[in-house]
């Protein structure tokens, strides 16, 4: 950290803000599914691609925002893609037909990745070690406020009678004010010197070295199949809410204040834990936490033929906890790989927790979501896979740690 850094508070706002505003797009609109299909003239299956096509678009260009701030500097490409998202959500408040609404969702998603994608780079760019680790879970506390109070917005946006146009002139307004607080406040991390260039054989070259290294898929993996675990439910809020729940438009709160409180309960102990608990231990507690929840899930939904709250959203919690002490230490650790490209180390682990939460929001969730004891199969299917691709890792570098041991014990031999 140097003397022009930033307050670390306001950082840490900001780049949670900007961290925010791509699950606001995801979210926010949850409470408008029914709206929206009426005004439209679609079904609810319709309405669902506004989700998919979102997240389609905004996995494909996650590969993209990283190697843009290596070469022009993260602050510009931040900038630049909070105008764009500016314009998107305009023309999404301005659509009256699906296609046209698909079009702008899909120019939302190519934007709205700069925020999460480029502000991990920030983080790794000014603060080392432990320090990296708290900013990190102050911005990830921060931002898991986002999904919880999305759709609680929304359905207070529809509530003013107003319609569903008003929810996307509030992306309008707080990516607005985020791009005034870009300005004001993000310095330039990322120096000229330090720059990349853009020319498309290195470039390639350097994502088939990051994106094939065996550890980096066996990270990016582990994360992206554990915080699928949850995002299931996201996914699925619309149904599991006022299906399966037998909850209102307004009752998003019920499963969101849950996933929040999780996240950012276990957020907060990871800024309190680094530099007291080692980060493998760290890891191992949150599994733990996410293996309590899938079996818990799970017992009720096989014990019960109508689940209801709490009991329904408890494993959730559980899980939002577990989630979050596992996230800062995997995207740490994928950064600490890279040093001089970690805009692009970046991109492809976010592209690839993307299209997971592709396949999760557009297929499993409208196949899963019929019954609530296949949700929690598929969330308990997804903290295993997670966690057995972490074990792996861990085995790996233990048998790695020991060769270099035995080489060097027989090269003083």
């Amino acid at each position: 950290m140097t003397a022009s850094t930033p307050s670390t508070h306001r950082l840490a706002l900001l780049l949670a803000g900007l961290a925010m505003f791509g699950p606001f797009s995801i979210d926010m609109i949850f409470p408008a599914f029914p709206q929206l299909g009426h005004r439209l003239g679609v079904d609810q299956v319709a309405i669902q691609q506004t989700i998919s096509v979102y997240l389609l678009f905004y996995g494909l260009m996650s590969v993209v925002h990283g190697p843009l701030s290596d070469a022009w500097g993260r602050k510009r490409v931040i900038v630049g893609g909070l105008v764009m998202f500016i314009a998107a959500s305009a023309g999404c408040a301005l659509a009256r037909d699906l296609g046209t609404l698909l079009a702008f969702r899909a120019l939302q998603g190519v934007s709205a990745g700069v925020g999460m994608i480029v502000g991990r780079a920030v983080i790794r760019d000014l603060y080392e070690g432990h320090d990296a680790q708290r900013l990190m879970s102050q911005v990830s506390m921060i931002f898991g406020i986002a999904p919880a109070i999305a759709p609680i917005i929304g359905g207070w946006l529809l509530a003013v009678g107003a319609g569903w146009p008003l929810i996307f002139w509030f992306l309008v307004a707080f990516s607005g004010l985020l791009l005034l607080a870009t300005l004001a406040w993000l310095p330039e991390t990322h120096p000229v010197q330090a720059r990349r260039g853009l020319k498309p054989g290195p470039l390639l070259r350097d994502y088939l070295t990051i994106g094939f290294n065996p550890r980096f898929q066996r990270l990016a993996a582990a994360g992206a199949l554990n915080f699928a675990g949850i995002f299931l439910y996201i996914a699925s809020a619309p149904v599991f809410v006022m299906q399966h729940l037998h909850l209102g438009e307004g009752d998003f709160a019920w499963l969101f204040l849950p996933t929040i409180g999780g996240l950012t309960l276990g957020a907060f102990l990871s800024g309190r834990m680094a530099g007291k608990l080692h980060a493998r231990s760290q890891v191992r507690i949150g599994f733990i936490c996410c293996g309590l929840s899938a079996l818990g899930n799970l017992g009720y939904n096989f014990a019960v033929e109508q689940i209801a709250l709490p009991w329904a959203v408890l494993p959730i919690f559980v899980g939002g906890l577990g989630m979050a002490l596992i996230f800062p230490i995997l995207s740490l650790a994928v950064l600490d790989m890279y040093p001089a490209q970690r805009g692009l180390a970046s991109s492809l682990q976010a592209f690839t927790q993307l299209m997971v939460n592709t396949v999760v929001a557009g297929v499993l969730s409208p196949l899963l979501s019929d019954k609530p004891v296949h949700l929690a199969l598929g969330a308990a299917g997804f903290f295993l896979s997670g966690w057995l691709f972490w074990r792996w890792d861990r085995r790996v570098c233990r048998r790695q740690l020991r060769e270099a041991r035995m080489a060097a014990s027989a090269g003083q031999g």
